[in-house]
């Protein structure tokens, strides 16, 4: 069996969407011929944490760590945070405004840390695991990102050691949703340009999540891509187990929900359907759960839902598909940026899995809705396209007050981590010969 370093910052106990893809190729890599060894963080920042995952590693995988430098707890003491504040990625803020001093870390979190705030771990990690590889054989390495530091370390390693490299990109580097957001002097614009194109161009094999977004990598670094989407993992579904559905007509969301993805016409929709409809006022429920930024509390009181709508807090992913299950619709939210057309994020998969019906706002020729569609698994309405997003409530409302049984999407069993994860190591193969 062939053995490949898999370096990644998000690991168990990590919890949230980035950690996700790592465990599930490094679990079933040795289904096919590949003996993962992963390299990861000793101490690392995460946004949630989620010790079930940790029940998911297989028993003989060798996990190295490496203690990182973080200057998030600086940024803390900087800002007046508590220690454990949670960091959370995707820029959702979770206060009102931001602060004079918020702006100026900001400000030094674009500009000085490139190509992000783990760029402390890149030398130390490349001095580790080349000390390492000297008593220990690889035939390949992996890395995935973000953080894009992870991918400079696997940079630095293919220099040293010359070693196959295939790079994983869970999501874009510069045509990321918040780059613009980032107010990057032009120094700092041109450095991670630099870098990017440097990682594109001498990775043996480049991966991506999103066709659309791997067009983008092409043009950037004039080379091919390929794609590998994000899954479901059938171990995770418990298709065996049956939950009954929510009582009430639930519209559920999972995961964090940002600025971007947080469509005031939604809440908006809901608020004139029961103002329009008295029955479906008092059916309907809608039940986020995951981190929100500020807006969405903002969003569900101007539109005067407070009793309709409620927030919860992250759940472990062992649990939350039993909620996902009993939604009587899940809710897809695709982020409204200038990259939203290649946005496929990793829950439409088990979304689509559990088999219930998915409503999804994004662009109707987007990656997302084509899933979508193309499953018969949901209905689609545009950014800002309020009529029809109505309609399609309403579709599954008429649905639900009829019991008309939903069936499921089709040709979903090609997006299991399983077979994701055959792709992957078709491609170690093919760099490895």
């Amino acid at each position: 069996m062939k053995k490949v370093l898999f370096i990644t910052y998000y690991w168990p106990p990590s919890g949230g969407s980035g950690v996700q893809r790592p465990l599930k190729f490094v679990k079933y890599l040795q289904s096919f011929g590949w003996q993962p060894i992963v390299y990861t963080v000793e101490n690392g920042e995460f946004p949630e944490t989620d010790f079930s995952l940790l029940n998911e590693i297989p028993e003989n995988i060798t996990v190295l760590k490496k203690s990182i430098f973080e200057p998030f707890s600086f940024y803390k003491w900087f800002t007046g945070k508590k220690k454990d504040f949670k960091l959370v990625a995707g820029y959702v803020n979770q206060k009102k405004s931001t602060s004079f001093l918020e702006k100026i870390a900001m400000w030094i979190r674009s500009n000085i840390f490139i190509p992000d705030a783990r760029m402390f771990w890149i030398k130390p990690s490349i001095h580790y695991i080349d000390k390492w590889l000297k008593t220990n054989k690889v035939d390949a390495i992996i890395t995935t990102g973000p953080p894009h530091s992870v991918l400079l370390i696997g940079l630095g390693i293919k220099q040293k050691h010359k070693l196959p490299w295939l790079v994983d990109f869970r999501d874009p580097w510069t045509e990321i949703d918040f780059y613009k957001d980032l107010n990057l002097t032009k120094f700092a614009d041109k450095e991670h340009k630099k870098l990017e194109i440097q990682v594109l161009q001498l990775a043996d094999k480049v991966v991506c999540v999103s066709p659309d977004w791997g067009q983008g990598l092409a043009r950037i670094g004039n080379r091919q891509i390929n794609y590998i989407s994000n899954g479901f993992d059938e171990q995770d579904i418990h298709a065996e187990i049956l939950v009954n559905l929510d009582p009430k007509f639930s519209i559920v969301h999972i995961g964090m929900m940002g600025k971007s993805r947080n469509h005031e016409v939604f809440w908006q929709a809901i608020s004139e359907l029961i103002i329009e409809n008295e029955s479906f006022e008092k059916d309907v429920e809608i039940k986020l759960y995951g981190k929100c930024d500020v807006s969405v509390a903002q969003s569900i009181a101007s539109n005067q839902l407070e009793n309709y709508a409620k927030i919860f807090d992250y759940v472990p992913h062992n649990e939350i598909v039993y909620i996902q299950k009993s939604a009587q619709v899940l809710y897809l939210s695709v982020n409204e940026t200038a990259n939203a057309k290649g946005i496929l994020t990793g829950k439409i998969y088990e979304y689509l899995a559990v088999k219930r019906p998915i409503l999804c706002i994004g662009p109707p020729d987007g990656e997302a809705a084509k899933v979508v569609l193309d499953s018969g698994a949901g209905l689609v309405s545009d950014f800002g396209d309020k009529t029809m997003l109505k309609s399609n409530i309403i579709n599954f409302y008429n649905n639900y007050k009829n019991k008309i049984t939903f069936e499921g999407g089709k040709d979903f069993e090609k997006y299991s981590r399983k077979s994701q994860t055959q792709q992957l190591a078709h491609l170690l193969d093919l760099i490895t010969k």
